[in-house]
């Protein structure tokens, strides 16, 4: 696999090109990190296990930010009975480009019985800004799945919108080689500010937990109330959390409640927040 990885990230001229793969087992008593093949400025740190056997992972992406004609691409595999959550340490960067893209890849693959919670803290996409990043999730019989994509667009500290750039997410999520959900998301500065779009918030972010019951679709309805900008709805078991706002934190703050309330549903643990989060 790494070898068709580095194909691919040499496909376009210029910029960092970076592969990542992953593949996670388990063992007696914990989930362990059996490969770990890197190619360019990306790895992780050593496993944590704060919650016993789950295998806490953390991605490091040296340079700190993507830049136009930077090509970035992690594959993660969960074998059979593995449980692993993979985080970043810091809020992801996409800075301003002249004009070339710059591409981010994500393939996750969860056999049966496995877990993996993909939850990586914010992703920053500057104005002017041009990307691509897809996510891909392949699920076996009775695998199980949590998680997130927050985006800031622009940075509304610093007064600047995103008056211009474009942003094109996708996410796929298959079930036994089923789509259970293709999705895709185009935002330039009309898409930001239109009444249709982001109506100029700066913030927002979708979260996927399965399989989840019906049970936790009321418990997340319950918390989100009247509240403006938050909806969730669930196709299948398939729960689709999704939140609007003029600040980032809230958004991340929203979805860890939810993680709360699906984590004891969906993988039968309580919520056990990874230690980088509070640095």
């Amino acid at each position: 696999m790494v070898s068709n990885n580095q194909e691919a990230v040499k496909a376009e001229p210029g910029g960092w090109r970076a592969a990542l793969n992953l593949n996670f087992a388990a063992t007696t008593d914990k989930t362990v990190l059996v490969k770990r093949d890197h190619f360019g400025p990306l790895t992780v740190q050593r496993p944590f296990y704060p919650e016993g056997g789950v295998c806490h992972v953390y991605i490091l992406h040296p340079p700190g930010g993507i830049v136009g004609g930077d090509y970035l691409t992690i594959c993660a595999k969960a074998a059979a009975h593995s449980h692993a959550l993979i985080t970043t340490p810091a809020a992801g960067k996409f800075y301003r480009s002249s004009g070339a893209q710059a591409t981010q890849t994500v393939e996750i693959c969860v056999a049966e019985h496995a877990t993996v919670e993909w939850l990586p803290q914010e992703t920053i996409i500057y104005e002017g800004a041009q990307l691509k990043s897809s996510v891909k999730v392949d699920l076996a019989t009775d695998a199980r799945f949590i998680g997130w994509e927050i985006l800031s667009l622009g940075r509304p500290a610093c007064a600047e919108n995103f008056d211009y750039g474009l942003a094109d997410l996708s996410w796929q999520i298959y079930y036994d080689d089923r789509p259970l959900l293709l999705e895709r998301l185009y935002l330039d500065a009309k898409a930001f500010s239109a009444r249709w779009g982001l109506q100029g918030c700066s913030a927002c972010g979708t979260l996927f937990a399965t399989p989840a019951s019906a049970e936790s679709l009321v418990a997340v309805q319950q918390i989100i109330g009247d509240t403006k900008g938050r909806g969730v709805t669930r196709i299948d078991e398939l729960l689709v959390c999704r939140a609007l706002d003029n600040r980032s934190d809230r958004v991340r703050g929203f979805f860890e409640q939810v993680w709360a309330i699906v984590r004891p549903d969906v993988l039968q643990r309580k919520a056990c927040a990874p230690r980088i989060w509070a640095t």
